[in-house]
């Protein structure tokens, strides 16, 4: 673990993150050609190693789940959601039983409603592949609690920086927060030649923008779909896999925002960012 700033308390404060989560369940199948996802899966595996210490809990913002309002998991032991199709069918079989955390539920409902957000609580819901891909990789043994945040179904990026900033104290109490998508998400440009050139200008753009001082950051995040070729990587109303991003900043604060990993994967340039 590296070294990192201490909170009150000396519970080291944990960085933010916005991580790609690949295709499905990706990483646990063979895929043609064989290495498509290897750096990602490198990169997720590697991520625990670089925490100041182990989170005592993760909040995981995925893609695939959206509500009216933001809502959290609240489950002792949420069951796995296999929200997937057309995968080989031992991927419905996939098993990632950490537990859930109902107090950490609790918090961020409260936070959320200190900063006049609406928010409710699932206890019935369970965990989607947004949120047991990539933590099988990087917390393989399942033994850290989570707490899955749905998006806001308008995907309004201001809603969703606002929400950030409101859970930013979660930070202080060890708490992992993960945003859970992909920096391009057009189902029709992957593999596609034609989007490689305006997924690379984009992810310039938008590694510019995460790397911004935190004022500018969030007026250009606010504002992302002015952003070069925008609309080509996240479709009109399709935008979910890019606003976790916005919850992963808002909780930065002022901390400084940075590009930890990027590659072309399926002829598409797919990056992950980190806060802090």
């Amino acid at each position: 673990m590296s070294h990192a700033n201490t909170s009150p308390g000396n519970t080291p404060r944990q960085p933010t993150l916005f991580i790609p989560h690949g295709a499905g369940p990706c990483f646990f199948m063979d895929w043609n050609p064989p290495d498509t996802w290897d750096g990602m899966a490198r990169f997720l595996s590697g991520v625990a190693d670089t925490l100041p210490a182990r989170p005592r809990a993760i909040l995981m913002v995925s893609a695939h789940w959206l509500m009216p309002s933001f809502s959290v998991t609240a489950g002792e032991q949420p069951k796995l959601i296999y929200d997937y199709h057309g995968f080989p069918s031992h991927t419905y079989a996939l098993n990632y039983p950490a537990p859930g955390a109902p107090s950490l539920a609790t918090r961020v409902r409260a936070l959320l409603s200190e900063a006049g957000l609406d928010s409710r609580e699932d206890a019935e819901r369970g965990f989607d592949h947004g949120m047991f891909v990539p933590l099988k990789l990087m917390f393989p043994a399942a033994d850290v609690p989570v707490v899955q945040l749905s998006l806001r179904e308008n995907l309004d990026p201001a809603a969703h920086l606002a929400a950030g900033r409101a859970l930013a104290p979660l930070r202080e109490e060890g708490v992992l927060i993960v945003g859970s998508g992909m920096s391009f998400h057009n189902m029709r440009g992957y593999g596609d030649a034609h989007f490689t050139a305006p997924s690379e200008a984009f992810d310039e753009w938008l590694s510019g923008a995460v790397s911004a001082d935190p004022e500018a950051r969030h007026a250009a995040l606010c504002d992302w779909a002015d952003a070069p070729h925008a609309r080509e990587c996240h479709p009109p109303s399709l935008e979910e896999h890019l606003i976790p991003l916005m919850v992963a900043a808002g909780a930065a604060g002022t901390d400084p925002g940075r590009k930890v990993y990027s590659e072309q994967v399926l002829k598409t340039q797919l990056s992950a960012f980190r806060f802090g």
